[in-house]
């Protein structure tokens, strides 16, 4: 894998050309996605690191970054007939990061102290005061990355969301579209090593009950809802988190950082959570009114009637919970119908 003519004790910013054949090897099969959430727009492409790296498709990538849109690359390698980016279609990790997006300062200055850690091979500025953080590694396994991810997130803090192998980072020499005016993305490279699993000396005992996001519930877990779709998995990270009690901006905040691959994630956040948030209150004998007044500050749509809209979610909250009830009264009763059908004695 190429490496850029520099000394690392003198780092410099890249353009996104050198960012790529600095990390990839030219044939690997990367995922670009672009995505622009003014226009519920989401493109994602899978192509050769060479291919990305041209100046055609470069060009098409800044006109496209200039009209609102963030551009995202996969920091992994993909199988040659991948046509998506879920974990079996990963054919080798090339890195392991951590996203640093609240305290990133303190977070950076404790990851470049702490000797259990290798230097980073880059360090990018995605946004003031907020970095992605970035080792080159070889020879590590899927399930080793992403535990050792989350170890790394118990250690220094960081996006606990951001630690599967699959995961987009912004690409450097771009701009960051949350922002009004867009803040350039920079990355400085500070090492040129490619690391080991053996030079990272951090616990990973951390990791294994790590669940503090959407995307890592327990292996117990999913053993029991391996089948669940990733919103039916959010559903039930949200519904534990407010059984912890916690506050609705927060979780929403959360959920739209895990899930910036839906085209609107602050759309999709606002809503999966209040409607969590009512079914929950409500199933618990809440009053409808306190309900409504607590999520009417969060309607999904900033064009819609907040009250409005609270009022229809605890309604459909109310009707969810009465289906829920009846049915379990029916599967209840079921069983005993059954045995009273074959004359076997049951214990009232």
């Amino acid at each position: 894998m190429p490496q850029l003519e520099q000394n690392p004790a003198e780092p410099h910013t890249l353009t996104p050309e050198q960012y790529i054949r600095a990390n990839y090897d030219p044939t690997d099969r990367l995922a670009l996605v672009v995505l622009n959430r003014q226009h519920g727009e989401t493109i994602q492409r899978i192509m050769t690191a060479e291919a990305i790296a041209r100046p055609k498709f470069q060009a098409w990538l800044r006109h496209k970054n200039a009209h609102g849109a963030d551009i995202y690359i996969s920091q992994n390698a993909l199988n040659q007939e991948a046509d998506g980016r879920t974990k079996a279609d990963v054919k080798t990790i090339r890195h392991v990061y951590l996203d640093l997006d609240r305290d990133g300062d303190q977070s950076l200055a404790k990851i470049e102290a702490n000797a259990n850690v290798p230097k980073p091979n880059f360090v990018i500025n995605t946004s003031p005061g907020k970095y992605q953080v970035i080792w080159k590694v070889e020879g590590m396994a899927q399930a080793q990355s992403e535990s050792l991810m989350r170890a790394m997130v118990h250690e220094f803090g960081g996006d606990p969301a951001a630690t599967d192998s699959t995961r987009v980072l912004r690409l450097p020499g771009f701009f960051n579209k949350k922002y009004q005016a867009g803040h350039r993305i920079e990355a400085r490279q500070i090492s040129a090593e490619t690391y080991h699993a053996a030079d990272f000396k951090i616990s990973l005992e951390a990791s294994q009950t790590a669940s503090d996001s959407p995307g890592q519930a327990s292996k117990v877990e999913r053993g029991a809802t391996h089948q669940r779709t990733p919103s039916e998995h959010d559903w039930a990270w949200v519904m534990r988190k407010l059984e912890r009690g916690e506050p609705l901006d927060k979780l929403i905040q959360k959920v739209a950082d895990y899930r910036d691959d839906k085209p609107n994630p602050e759309y999709y956040a606002r809503l999966t959570v209040t409607r969590a948030y009512a079914y929950f209150k409500i199933s618990r004998g809440e009053n409808p009114q306190e309900v409504e007044r607590a999520i009417s500050a969060f309607a999904p749509h900033p064009s819609d009637n907040g009250e409005q809209y609270a009022r229809g979610t605890v309604q459909r909250a109310i009707d969810q919970v009465a289906r829920s009830r009846k049915q379990h009264q029916s599967e209840v009763a079921s069983p005993a119908r059954a045995s009273q059908n074959l004359g076997l004695r049951i214990t009232p």
